[in-house]
């Protein structure tokens, strides 16, 4: 992208866009099984794992003590989420109920779009869910984003 400030007349080159942004980071852990049917080998079979989920929200403006969002909302909503989740077959959870498989892949959509549902984001404009990333083992994740 090609920024140009008036203020300076110059013209910069952006890799990430031309506006100034902060980003945080939370995560947190969850227990569960799953079976991916129809999957040509052993994930087909029911079998579990320790997955940990991480949220990024983002933004540009501080707010007057100059955080973006507190910690403490994004990981408590995030905990609150995966709590729904946690010790379950998560075949037999509504969310999967319609024989989506509870893939990686769509464990992360389902966490986004729930997590983008939190009331922090309606109340404070200036902050949005950037994405989520699923790990199913400390190697193997997917990151999902709108």
């Amino acid at each position: 992208r090609i920024c140009f400030s008036e203020a300076s007349q110059e013209v910069s080159f952006c890799l990430k866009g031309c506006k100034k942004m902060f980003e945080i980071h939370v995560s947190a852990e969850f227990e569960a099984a799953h079976r991916v049917a129809g999957y040509p080998g052993k994930c087909d079979r029911i079998h579990g794992h320790s997955w940990t989920v991480e949220a990024v929200v983002r933004g540009e403006k501080l707010d007057k003590l100059g955080m973006l969002v507190d910690f403490k909302l994004v990981k408590g909503k995030l905990r609150e989420l995966l709590e729904t989740l946690d010790h379950r077959m998560l075949n037999e959870l509504p969310a999967f109920a319609d024989g989506k498989n509870p893939t990686a892949e769509n464990i992360a959509q389902y966490v986004y779009q729930e997590m983008a549902k939190a009331e922090f984001f309606q109340t404070m404009p200036h902050i949005a869910l950037q994405q989520i990333q699923v790990w199913e083992s400390p190697k193997s994740s997917v990151i999902y984003s709108e």
